[in-house]
């Protein structure tokens, strides 16, 4: 089973180094029948000048126009998108208060404590200017993936598209990381594919990995053990973080939910193992007459005691040696920490059954 890390930026260098970012990049169309793309990042000049013209709106002063003219002048002939939202952000910063402190919260290393954040509602206020609330979430959703809040990140990122910010390829990419790694895959593939539709405009690393993100969405199955162990992690994560709450339990009742099907599925194969079918069992033919002391039935009423699983009471019922031998059977391709959460799901079982 494969390993996943919630960091796929590390990863992105990493290909880049190796050449599969240019490989990715040599994979695309050279037709010039083909079809246009969906969106292509704006020309730096045009970001430039937008920047220019909201200082002029707010009737800058002298010294504020110098520091942005000295700021945008470090800019690269070619520059990425984060370089042109740099710039931009830091124009904001230089006459909007609020963009100032929120530029200076995500210029901080990724917090090793559980991390507070200050509320932002001027980013949604219809006072605020969509070019500057926009760019400023993007900013702000980008910095949060770093800090492995995906959540929070989708809730800035959330109703942006590719026109409405300076840097549309970063946009798709972070909210692509953002919920691939929270294991939604409807949206992730969604997200990919919008990213994929304007790839002459990515960068090369950017397409390279979220190529590698489909094929792994894609490929993923429900309540399989991949499945189930990439939401204990989201939720080993969530707590890490100190983000309890109703989506963390939404998660874990996902979880058990998943879990039941699973050990529904093992018993099922079990008891077919066992010969539980009942059809092999009535063509059985013994070689030597049955001991008296045994009493030998063929074809009496069978009534078994039928044995609950799942959400259903009656798990905290079986033997001993048979509760871990399914423990054993379930845990095993799962990381050694899954462990103590797959044993809390019997204990919750059968103190259930208890009730």
């Amino acid at each position: 089973m494969t390993k996943f890390k919630t960091s796929l930026f590390v990863l992105s260098l990493a290909l880049a180094w190796l050449g599969l970012a240019a490989s990715a990049a040599c994979g695309q169309s050279l037709d010039p029948l083909s079809k246009a793309p969906a969106w292509e990042p704006p020309r730096a000049d045009d970001v430039k000048a937008q920047a220019f013209a909201w200082l002029k709106d707010k009737q800058a002063k002298e010294p504020v126009l110098a520091k942005a003219t000295e700021l945008w002048s470090t800019l690269p002939e070619r520059p990425t998108g984060a370089e042109l939202l740099a710039r931009l952000s830091g124009t904001f910063a230089l006459i909007d208060r609020n963009v100032a402190e929120l530029v200076r919260l995500c210029s901080r290393p990724k917090s090793q404590s559980q991390l507070v954040l200050p509320d932002q509602p001027w980013l949604t206020d219809s006072k605020t200017r969509p070019f500057v609330a926009n760019n400023v979430r993007l900013l702000y959703g980008r910095w949060l993936v770093h800090q492995e809040l995906f959540d929070e990140s989708l809730d800035q990122l959330k109703g942006l598209n590719p026109g409405d910010v300076v840097a549309p390829a970063l946009l798709l990419f972070y909210q692509s990381v953002a919920r691939h790694t929270l294991v939604d895959k409807e949206a992730g593939l969604k997200s990919i594919e919008r990213l994929l539709d304007g790839a002459e405009g990515s960068p090369t690393r950017y397409i390279a990995v979220a190529r590698l993100m489909q094929q792994d969405l894609e490929g993923l199955e429900e309540d399989t053990l991949d499945h189930i162990a990439r939401r204990m992690s989201d939720i080993r994560r969530r707590l890490d973080l100190g983000r309890g709450g109703k989506k963390v339990r939404k998660v874990e009742d996902g979880v058990i939910e998943s879990l039941d099907k699973l050990i529904k599925k093992l018993e099922e194969q079990q008891c077919k193992k066992c010969g539980g079918g009942g059809g092999a069992r009535d063509n059985i033919r013994s070689s030597s007459p049955a001991p008296d002391s045994m009493p030998i039935g063929g074809k009496g009423p069978g009534h078994v005691a039928k044995r609950k699983i799942g959400s259903e009471s009656g798990w905290g019922d079986l033997p001993p040696k048979e509760r871990e031998e399914a423990l054993q059977a379930i845990s095993r391709d799962f990381p050694s920490h899954y462990r103590d959460v797959i044993e809390q799901y019997f204990r919750k079982l059968a103190s259930e059954g208890a009730e």
